[in-house]
């Protein structure tokens, strides 16, 4: 009499085959969650270093004496802020009085993408400075925005809500008073509105801003 299928000296049935295929992938799913675990901290860390050295340059300077990444406050979108995400909000302190208040947002209207801002704004509505932090925009032309690249970034620090005049919040090409990126108008304007924008909300929204709590919350008067 033939041996039945499966049940062969040297075959493993089709059960076997499930157990020792479930085995494996249980075994793989415990190291992908203990790599991760090993490294979540590893990557937070990593990721406040490089936003702690990203808000030093925008301060310009500026003192400050609290623990500026314990002072957020998130706005959640939607909000008259630039960009469709939720932003947040940095507050520097000195004894415990403002001193400036950052601003990372991110724009939908990059010419390959989002970009990530950061907008130092002191407590007289002055423009500390601006940096994006992160982009796609394309190399050799949009890419100029990045500080790193180039200085055309660094024409906004000292400006204001009405120096220039709000008229002339905009590109030359446009009428305005900011120099474009060569053959990147469509990045250069992205950057002047989002400045524009959070200069708006902020002579809105000063004191709010100043005083609420950090976490997640609204400075929207």
């Amino acid at each position: 009499m033939n041996e039945p299928v499966g049940q062969r000296t040297g075959n493993p049935s089709i059960m076997q085959s499930g157990l020792i295929l479930a085995a494996v992938a249980a075994i793989c799913t415990t190291l992908v969650a203990s790599t991760f675990s090993l490294t979540r901290d590893r990557i937070a860390d990593n990721e406040r270093a490089f936003l702690e050295q990203s808000l030093t340059p925008v301060l310009a300077g500026k003192s400050f004496d609290n623990n500026i990444l314990a002072s957020a406050l998130i706005v959640p979108a939607p909000h008259e802020l630039p960009g469709t995400e939720n932003a947040v909000i940095y507050r520097a302190l000195a004894a415990n009085k403002p001193v400036a208040a950052l601003f990372d947002v991110t724009v939908p209207d990059g010419f390959t993408g989002p970009i990530k801002f950061l907008i130092g704004i002191d407590l007289d509505g002055v423009v500390l400075g601006v940096r994006a932090i992160e982009h796609k925009e394309t190399p050799g032309l949009g890419d100029l925005i990045d500080a790193s690249r180039s200085d055309w970034i660094f024409q906004f620090a000292g400006t204001s809500l009405y120096d220039p005049a709000q008229t002339a919040w905009a590109i030359r090409r446009d009428g305005g008073a900011f120099d474009q990126l060569t053959g990147a108008s469509i990045t250069s304007r992205a950057a002047v509105n989002a400045v524009n924008q959070t200069l708006l909300y902020f002579a809105a929204n000063r004191d709010n801003i100043f005083t609420a709590p950090a976490g997640s919350g609204d400075a929207d008067e």
